[in-house]
């Protein structure tokens, strides 16, 4: 695969999708979700996806919001501790499904019941703000965006 900035080479959608992204923020604000939460789904898109450069920076991001050095440890296998709150669990469920759409014959049952933990706004929002990351963490890949210590 070739290294070329998708977003130098053609600006114009890489703006769209900057403001696409406000959106789905705002959507997250206008649903109630909390700052953490919304980190907590674009790691773990990002680590399904493998892009560290996402994960790099929503990783500081999370920190600085006050996330633990504990629970982050554990987001790849979350289902498995009790460190998630009923609805972080509900919105990691979704953002599992919407990042691994091909998967879903093979995606394993987490238990989580999604409708009777989250608002069906709250659904919309954590559904909007993992297609976005999922887009962003193709944009990056695909980009060879550069992570470095």
């Amino acid at each position: 695969m070739s290294h070329v900035n998708i977003g130098k080479v053609y600006a114009e959608p890489y703006k769209a999708m900057l403001e696409f992204s406000a959106q789905a923020t705002a959507a997250g604000v206008d649903a109630g979700l909390s700052p953490l939460l919304v980190e907590l789904v674009k790691i773990r898109a990002s680590q399904l996806n493998g892009c560290a450069f996402c994960l790099k920076m929503h990783v500081a991001d999370a920190v600085k919001a006050g996330e633990t050095s504990d629970r982050l440890a554990v987001l790849a296998g979350w289902w498995e501790s009790q460190y998630f709150s009923a609805e972080e669990q509900a919105a990691l469920q979704i953002a599992e499904h919407v990042t691994l759409l091909s998967d879903h014959g093979r995606l394993a049952d987490r238990g989580v019941d999604v409708d009777g933990v989250l608002t069906e706004k709250q659904i919309a929002a954590v559904t909007w703000l993992t297609v976005v990351i999922n887009s962003w963490n193709r944009i990056a890949v695909s980009s060879h965006y550069p992570v470095a210590p």
